[in-house]
């Protein structure tokens, strides 16, 4: 390996650690007790050198955010090669679930810790919209296929959004222990289910 690309793969490694190291702050300490300092101080590296992979502590959120957001698409891509779109749609429900299982770390960054300084559409947060937008999509093929059709379909990819989230949020949160006698898990698949069996009849 050449001097130039042991640079770049140092380079990369860094900006790894910072968001790795980030991304514990932020959840520990939520987006505004959140400083350039303490999370140098995280991975024992200089406040000041951390300027030069990122601008401010918003930069290194919306690296974060869209990180999420990649994994999950990238997820997503299994479904291409489901034909039927109701099918593709239930299928999509499991797969968000079972990211905010594996990964809820960056769930509660994607959808939970608040961040007051919003970026602009062509911004960090411009991803979340993809991701909205193939939910939507496969919703349309839906309806011209004959289901759903008396709804809206920005509505209705709303709803679906809100109540697959609400299962994911109770769970990352630990708001699930009113069900007694039930795991997680069971409350999370057969509550999906239960969901499920309702478009169904719609």
């Amino acid at each position: 390996m050449g001097i130039a690309e042991r640079k770049l793969k140092e380079k990369q490694e860094m900006h790894q650690r910072i968001l790795n190291g980030a991304r514990k702050i932020f959840l520990e300490k939520g987006y505004e007790q959140t400083s350039m300092r303490n999370i140098a101080n995280e991975i024992d590296y200089s406040p000041g050198s951390l300027y030069f992979y990122f601008k401010d502590k918003s930069e290194i959120f919306h690296e974060l955010h869209k990180e999420g957001f990649r994994l999950l698409l990238s997820q997503f891509k299994v479904l291409e090669k489901v034909a039927d779109p109701f099918e593709r749609l239930k299928a999509m429900g499991r797969i968000f679930i079972q990211f905010a299982q594996e990964n809820k770390d960056y769930y509660n960054l994607m959808f939970i810790v608040d961040e007051p300084v919003k970026m602009s559409e062509d911004g960090g947060f411009k991803i979340a919209q993809e991701a909205i937008n193939q939910l939507s999509s496969v919703i349309k093929e839906c309806q011209r296929q004959g289901k759903f059709k008396d709804m809206n379909t920005e509505y209705f990819t709303f709803m679906i959004l809100s109540a697959v989230h609400g299962i994911c949020a109770l769970f990352c949160k630990d708001r699930t222990a009113s069900f007694v006698g039930k795991t997680n898990e069971e409350l999370m698949e057969n509550g999906y289910e239960c969901f499920v069996a309702l478009l169904e009849k719609s």
